[in-house]
């Protein structure tokens, strides 16, 4: 069995892999090419290192189309839950099968780059339509589980909590207007501010 010093060890190696993969994990600069992570597996191994380290994790998916406000406010106060924030990304395909052709305003990659923007985002990664239900969440088994009020019913948020994470905490969305609202406004030609052309 390894000792207590060599998973610390490993946990190091893992998440500094040299001073630039440190650097770009916990610092202030996007970092895009460090902090975007596809491969599920991969999570769970930078997950399991930062536990050894006595992290917290946290994990929280959207959408995240046209980044506003309520977004930023929602990510900085579901990173206050740990130490690391994970964020899993609704695929341009798998909003297409939710809110229909003509959505997501902003590709992926886009999306994807503007959250690593985002104070506190420690890692994102694509969430695809394929994927089986929880997926993410099953890799990443969270410390706490960030969500917004109409995601989970009280059932799933007990089946959650019993088998992949310790808390699920349910925050109230942020935003003033929604993407979708804010969408519909343009589409008439209306005026956030005012309401008028």
């Amino acid at each position: 069995m390894t000792s207590k010093l060599g998973k610390a060890r490993w946990a190091n190696d893992l998440i500094h892999e040299g001073s630039m993969y440190a650097k770009g994990l916990f610092a202030d600069e996007s970092n895009f090419d460090l902090r975007f992570i596809a491969d599920y597996r991969r999570i769970t191994e930078i997950v399991e290192a930062l536990r050894v380290l006595g992290m917290q994790v946290v994990l929280t998916s959207g959408s995240f189309d046209i980044i506003h406000e309520g977004h930023s406010m929602y990510l900085e106060a579901a990173r206050k839950f740990g130490d690391f924030l994970i964020v899993g990304l609704d695929s341009d395909e798998k909003i297409r099968q939710r809110k229909g052709p003509n959505r997501p305003a902003v590709p992926e990659m886009e999306r994807l780059r503007m959250v690593t923007h985002q104070r506190g985002v420690g890692l994102v990664t694509l969430k695809q339509p394929d994927h089986p239900r929880w997926s993410l969440i099953e890799a990443v088994r969270p410390d706490v589980l960030v969500a917004t009020a109409d995601t989970y019913s009280p059932e799933e948020i007990a089946e959650l909590e019993s088998k992949y994470c310790t808390r699920v905490e349910v925050l109230d969305r942020m935003a003033t207007v929604s993407t979708s609202a804010r969408l519909r406004r343009i589409q008439l030609g209306l005026n956030d501010d005012q309401g008028t052309p």
